[in-house]
């Protein structure tokens, strides 16, 4: 039987881990929800969702993985034979996200080519330029269009890039992590030195982070705190129990998810420096409140930030090392949902090389992507980005816990994580996984659902939103029939 592969090092785990938690949200969700939830306030909620929800979740799949030693489907099938059906869930959440999120990487790259000009084409008109000129959009998700070519190529050399670097497994992603990881951290550096010296830094800085304790009482901004943790660490996707089935067994779980998680969170909070001050610089230059120009998600990335970056000195240069910075996030981050669905197959198959399965896994992958490159496809990935994010990724950390906490047994797991691990936990986290995280993870469902029946989400019809629920009931449906089938499924 073949041997598993290893890390080369556990720096080179580490890079990878926290390559695949630091990622576009970052950039463009983290400073927005603290610039919405009070500010410097919304770091009291977020912390304390990062300690009793996010770390506790990341240990818990760090020790799967790297006890088990393999990928999600089979390690939750080695719990118990019926529960292999919550890692397919995790698999097909991952997948389903980076498919469409290497559509967004596609975006970056054509905004970097554009770049190297002596006037940014989008000066003047940024919103026009994005949705018009890049995205070609159509009037409504009904009118899909044709295939916008230029992004097609795009994402074809996104998904080059992405095979390139998970062909030969551990051993390419080792590699490729050591430049990709810390490229990016480099790359904000470089941008912030240049936004603190423009007029107007400060104002956006201060805007960022004077607290409005206020906030703290709204229920918002504790489930909003929570859901940034959940999915900014990569939970839910089979990523990190991917990654973890590479270490030695007696390697320190506790050790490397606290490094882990303070580093993504750290690189967040160092992110929203580097936004406010570009914003600042805008607000003060066009005469309107830093307010004005804050927003979230593709309006920040490819909108409000493109804007800003024309009105300074040397455009050109500060776009270009933006969309390389967006690239070099987006690119750990995806080919780690890759590789988790690489590892999957390679723990089922053997004997399958893994350069056949990387091949198979990303030219599926492109082949769904080309939705998201029609004049449509910005509206399809709003549609599947909320429905995934938002009920997916949620009831695959419910059911990890479940599954854990109750069936293979928290303290049972405890005692192996303490046993490799400097740092010792004690049955607080026992209690973590068998209540409170089912607790918080239960109430942003039934919150998020009671949401969705106020109202189609964004107005769409009920075709386009079957499709998004879809993302969540199949996947859903397949893991409680093999829970009930009666047949067993041998562990892989």
């Amino acid at each position: 039987m073949e041997q598993r592969a290893r890390w080369s090092s556990r720096m080179i785990f580490l890079f990878a881990a926290i390559g695949s938690a630091v990622g576009l949200g970052n950039v463009w969700r983290f400073p927005y929800l603290a610039y919405k939830y009070g500010g410097g306030a919304f770091l009291v909620p977020y912390l304390i969702a990062l300690f009793i929800l996010g770390v506790p979740l990341l240990i818990l799949e760090f020790a799967l993985g790297q006890k088990l030693q393999k990928g999600a489907v089979a390690a939750f099938r080695s719990i118990h034979h019926r529960l292999g059906g919550i890692g397919t869930m995790a698999i097909f959440s991952g997948f389903v996200v980076v498919v469409y999120y290497a559509a967004v990487m596609a975006w970056a790259l054509v905004f970097f080519f554009n770049s190297f000009q002596a006037k940014m084409p989008w000066a003047g008109d940024a919103k026009g330029y994005f949705f018009d000129h890049i995205l070609h959009i159509s009037g409504s998700v009904g009118d899909v269009g044709g295939i916008n070519w230029t992004l097609f190529a795009a994402l074809l050399v996104v998904w080059v890039l992405i095979y390139l670097s998970v062909r030969k497994g551990v051993k390419s992603v080792g590699k490729v992590v050591l430049v990709t990881m810390p490229l990016p951290i480099i790359l904000l550096l470089v941008i912030f030195i240049r936004g603190i010296t423009l007029d107007g830094a400060l104002s956006g800085i201060l805007f960022y982070i004077t607290p409005d304790f206020s906030a703290l009482m709204s229920t918002e901004i504790w489930l909003a705190a929570a859901s940034q943790i959940f999915f900014t660490l990569s939970l839910g996707f089979g990523v990190m129990i991917a990654y973890a089935s590479f270490n030695r067994k007696d390697q320190n779980i506790t050790g490397d998810a606290w490094i882990t998680a303070l580093t993504n969170s750290g690189i967040s909070l160092f992110a929203g420096f580097v936004v406010f001050s570009v914003l600042g610089y805008m607000a003060t230059t066009t005469g309107v409140s830093v307010g004005d120009v804050v927003t979230s998600g593709p309006g920040l990335a490819f909108v409000v930030f493109p804007q800003a970056l024309a009105l300074m000195p040397l455009s050109w240069l500060f776009s270009a090392l933006f969309f390389l910075t967006l690239l070099s996030l987006g690119i750990d981050s995806a080919f780690s949902l890759v590789e988790a669905v690489d590892t999957v197959i390679k723990d089922r198959f053997r004997d399958m090389s893994t350069k056949k399965i990387a091949f198979g896994v990303c030219l599926t992958a492109f082949v769904f992507g080309t939705l998201f490159v029609t004049h449509a496809g910005l509206y399809f990935l709003d549609i599947v980005d909320h429905f995934v994010t938002n009920f997916g990724l949620v009831l695959v950390g419910l059911f990890e816990a479940i599954a854990v906490g109750w069936v293979y047994g928290a303290r049972r797991l405890r005692e192996y994580i303490n046993s490799v691990s400097r740092w010792k936990m004690g049955a607080w986290w026992d209690h973590l996984i068998r209540y409170v995280i089912p607790a918080v993870l239960i109430l942003l469902l039934v919150m998020q659902f009671i949401k969705e029946m106020e109202g189609p989400y964004e107005g769409y019809p009920g075709w386009a939103l079957a499709i998004g629920w879809s993302v969540v009931v199949v996947p859903l449906a397949y893991g409680l029939f093999v829970a009930l089938s009666r047949k067993r499924l041998q562990p892989q």
